[in-house]
């Protein structure tokens, strides 16, 4: 509860203080007026005051204190069934665990667009769309003049222009009977008191998460939250497994602070919620190596696409036992030892998920899978779980080469095990490869065909060799992938859609200059030129750099400002490696200088 009270500044603590010692001083002195005689009070008065004084100024530092140090945590919660948990994080590393606090309260901040967002879907009410005109301010949180965006967009942008109840026309007494009918509490029924500024008890908006309609489609969605560009870092930390709305909103005890967090689900549907001092962004960055050190991988609820597997593809089988035993049709449960026509023998295991079929010395086995347990089979078959960045970057080329390569048929997705496609384990994966799957859950990357070999690397082609090299060298996953696959981006697997819309010209702009300002920047501290990168179309909010995708994402080049864009975001690539990359002084100047200079 106290990480929502985070400590004023200096000077609203001193006006803090004054309003409190007047307020106190101010009853105390008609107390003592009320019991004494005037002369007697104006004598003793001054010393009590000084006590009194004395014991305020104490308690206000040592409350100060305590809010200073509750200003550096994040509070979690979860409901993991009927069983709700709380724990506190510092910044800095430290867990503590709570007992749950039922009055425990948060502003809904832009949470109300998620139940907006369910009703709609519930409802099967079309999607427009919203049309940015560039004629309201409030649309730069929702796309560029003349873009527009649907449902799914605007809810990761949280757009509150698309989600207006007026504007989509949401009907306040229709409102109120289909969260009736779903037994929501009362805050939810009201449409006009559903506002950022409402306050809601945590654990009836965990509730409410719990039973929302549509979910499945919308935690899908979410997690294009932590895919996002500007948050590149909390990917690298936390992988698939938030699918969150995050929220700001203004502190109840200082308007002019704000807190902020997130709220939505884990991967495998249990209802989460956070907060803390600062905006949604900057917590969702602060704390991100926190919660990965506190969240758990659970294996995610909508793994549920069906993979079908010719097993040993390659390799006739002309004979299938169990103890000794021919086994011919059916599904197999055990341990088998399968016969091939080379000769060869291969020890199995099966909890039912593989079926044998076939006849006279000519058998095949097909395993289906979700497409989780694939990937880790093929992980476990292909490679290691260790390092476990790299084995992180592998098992997400695993889900992409699936995706691109695989047939559909039934409802199911098809692919050979085969030294020509991706092997794969014929027996249940490891627990360590089932985290490894877990935690990249849905992960793909868009762009290129992608491949990968034992040793050689190339275009678009990972090298398990080079990516252990990488990851014991201190890489994450999302490092490794930005080398190996310069022109693809990680997405989600239900939209595998490339966010680089090259500008070649731009880049040619770019890199003829580059030998003119060499001088110049070879003498500053940190520089290091680089030819590696991408530059591309800025597709919403402002421009900026991914550092481990190595791309620049500008407007255009048809001005001034966009050549200066440009050249911005490029020194933040080159100077990554040093502090004068994260000086935004540094680079704007430096980017001002060497235009003027050679423009």
């Amino acid at each position: 509860m106290d990480v929502l009270t985070a400590a004023p500044s200096p000077c609203r603590q001193r006006n803090l203080w004054e309003r409190r010692k007047a307020r106190y001083f101010g009853r105390s002195r008609k107390r003592i007026a009320a019991s004494a005689a005037p002369t007697r009070a104006r004598s003793e008065a001054a010393p009590l005051e000084k006590l009194v004084r004395l014991l305020l100024c104490a308690l206000l530092l040592a409350g100060w204190c305590a809010s200073a140090h509750a200003d550096d945590s994040l509070l979690l919660a979860r409901l993991d069934g009927a069983q709700a948990s709380l724990v506190k994080l510092g910044s800095n590393g430290s867990q503590r665990v709570l007992p749950f606090d039922d009055s425990l309260r948060t502003p809904l901040g832009s949470l109300w667009k998620v139940f907006v967002h369910a009703y709609l879907l519930d409802r099967e009410i079309s999607d427009a769309g919203y049309q940015c005109s560039g004629g309201n301010r409030e649309e730069v949180y929702c796309c560029e003049p003349g873009e527009k965006i649907h449902r799914d967009t605007a809810l990761v942008r949280s757009c509150s222009l698309y989600y207006a109840p007026a504007r989509l026309g949401i009907d306040g007494v229709a409102w109120r009977s289909y969260w009736t009918q779903r037994k929501a509490p009362a805050w939810l029924l009201d449409l006009k008191s559903l506002l950022p500024a409402t306050e809601v008890p945590v654990l009836e908006l965990l509730r409410v998460l719990q039973q929302l309609p549509k979910q499945a489609e919308i935690r899908a969605g979410l997690l294009d939250v932590v895919l996002q560009a500007d948050k590149a870092d909390v990917l690298s930390a936390l992988g698939s497994r938030l699918r969150i709305k995050t929220w700001s909103w203004h502190r109840a005890d200082d308007p002019a602070a704000r807190i902020g967090g997130f709220a939505g689900w884990l991967s495998d549907g249990s209802p989460i919620w956070a907060s803390a001092s600062g905006t949604s962004q900057s917590v969702l960055q602060g704390y991100a190596s926190a919660l990965d050190r506190t969240l758990a991988t659970p294996w995610p609820i909508e793994d549920s696409a069906c993979v079908r597997v010719n097993m040993f593809a390659r390799y006739p089988i002309v004979a299938v036992r169990q103890h000794d035993q021919l086994v011919t049709q059916g599904r197999l449960l055990g341990q088998y030892q399968l016969q091939f026509a080379a000769g060869n023998r291969f020890e199995i295991a099966s909890a039912g998920e593989l079926t044998l079929s076939g006849q006279d010395e000519a058998w095949t086995i097909t395993a289906q899978l979700s497409v989780e347990d694939y990937v880790a089979r093929v992980l476990e078959r292909e490679a290691s779980t260790e390092p476990v960045q790299a084995a992180r970057a592998l098992a997400i080329v695993i889900r992409s080469y699936l995706q691109q390569n695989a047939q559909r048929t039934g409802g199911c997705l098809l692919i050979d095990d085969s030294s020509a496609s991706q092997r794969v384990a014929a027996r249940p994966a490891s627990a360590a490869a089932r985290q490894v799957a877990a935690w990249t859950a849905d992960l793909v990357l868009a762009g290129p065909a992608v491949q990968y070999h034992l040793q050689r690397g190339g275009r678009d082609r990972l090298s398990w060799t080079d990516a252990v090299k990488a990851a014991n060298g201190g890489q994450n996953y999302a490092q490794i992938l930005g080398s190996a696959f310069t022109r693809s981006n990680l997405a989600r697997w239900g939209r595998p859609q490339a966010t680089c819309h090259p500008l070649p010209a731009a880049e040619r702009w770019l890199l003829e200059r580059l030998p003119r300002w060499r001088a110049a920047l070879n003498s500053e501290v940190g520089y290091t030129e680089t030819d590696e990168l991408q530059v591309c179309q800025l597709q919403h909010g402002r421009p900026h750099v991914e550092r481990e995708a190595r791309r620049i994402h500008i407007r255009g080049l048809r001005s001034e400002q966009d050549r200066l864009d440009l050249l911005h975001e490029y020194l933040h690539l080159a100077f990554a490696t040093h502090p004068n990359g994260q000086d935004e002084t540094f680079v704007e100047t430096l980017a001002r200088r060497l235009l003027l200079e050679s423009p």
